[in-house]
């Protein structure tokens, strides 16, 4: 057996499995150094738009460029592969977007995520929770298996901040390789001095947890899941998708939920991805696309560390996996995607 997908997805059945992704903007994403999604910091804003182009299009069209960090490509061409490959429906969610797509969208009416440091980082919190809550009552009528990703540069930085209100203690990943966890320590200092605020001082208060520290993409995720109850779903991502569910159980949201990323994200030392969600006490699944096999490079950096995970990508490959694709398939398919953007 090709066993890709770890552990194997065997006690799961869908007829009608839905792809979602949640696309914000923050001003955290902004602070130097802090994120590396993106070629150049002038293009950090671009990401989530061009992410979603590319995946819906194969191109992109808000910006010339598509989503680069460094060398390698976004994982957005590791999310088209399995939406090409497995046929299901696929739809993005603006939750705060400064550059708008050039595709359909849903809209919840989120604002941009603010600078964390001003500790009023997401004002509009519960009115975006309510859009969401509503958009997924809706959603459960049309799926029995919602994966849902993201897309937000500087989001492990809200992530640290988030889980750290909270009063947990887990480490988040990076886009870059050089995980920057010094810089991303001194802004939640910062943020937490400004707000008055100490390790765990919001444990039972996760709303305002991301009013002050969090970002759009967080209310969001946490309304949809209050929306889609019984629903069977996978979060699609690594460490800001761990903070999501760190907030779960204050929000008093319950069901059938697990968590898709990459091996890039669980074997990242930097990080604490499978500790914590274990931790948290919900089960994780880890998707390996072989990419040290690949004839991109840009792939193969993949395997030291470069970019790890975004726009939904293991929750991308969980999928495929799930729908019985082997690895060499979806990697193949990767790289037929990357010939024809690059």
């Amino acid at each position: 057996m090709d066993h890709w997908i770890s552990p194997e997805p065997t006690r799961f059945e869908s007829e009608h499995p839905l792809f979602l992704c949640v696309l914000s903007n923050t001003d955290t994403a902004s602070i130097p150094g802090i994120s590396a999604a993106g070629k150049s910091p002038r293009l950090i804003d671009y990401t989530p738009a061009g992410d979603a182009e590319l995946v819906t299009l194969g191109r992109t069209v808000c910006n010339a460029e598509p989503p680069m960090t460094d060398q390698s490509p976004t994982p957005a061409v590791i999310t088209r592969a399995a939406m090409q490959l497995t046929g299901i429906p696929f739809m993005f969610i603006n939750s705060g977007l400064k550059i708008i797509p050039s595709i359909p969208l849903l809209d919840v009416g989120a604002f941009p995520g603010r600078d964390i440091r001003t500790a009023q980082a997401v004002p509009d919190a519960r009115k975006i929770y309510a859009n969401a809550l509503e958009m997924g009552r809706q959603i459960r009528k049309l799926s029995d298996l919602v994966i849902i990703g993201e897309s937000i540069p500087g989001g492990t930085t809200t992530a640290m901040a988030v889980l750290q209100a909270m009063g947990i203690d887990g480490r988040v990943s990076s886009s870059n390789s050089l995980n920057p966890l010094d810089i991303k320590a001194q802004v939640v200092d910062e943020a937490f001095s400004k707000a008055g605020v100490r390790f765990g001082d919001m444990a039972h208060d996760p709303m305002g947890a991301i009013e002050r520290f969090g970002d759009p993409m967080m209310p969001c995720v946490c309304g949809l899941m209050d929306g889609l109850k019984d629903t069977r779903i996978v979060l699609a991502g690594g460490t800001q998708m761990m903070a999501v569910l760190s907030l779960l159980d204050g929000l008093g949201i319950k069901g059938n939920i697990s968590i898709a990323t990459t091996k890039f994200v669980a074997e990242d030392g930097t990080a604490s991805f499978v500790e914590t969600v274990s931790d948290l006490g919900f089960e994780s699944y880890i998707a390996d696309p072989g990419f040290d096999r690949s004839r991109y490079k840009g792939l193969r950096m993949y395997e030291s560390g470069v970019i790890k995970e975004g726009v939904g990508a293991g929750g991308a490959m969980f999928l495929a996996g799930l729908m019985g694709i082997r690895q060499k398939e979806f990697r193949e398919q990767v790289e037929l995607v990357c010939d024809q953007i690059l």
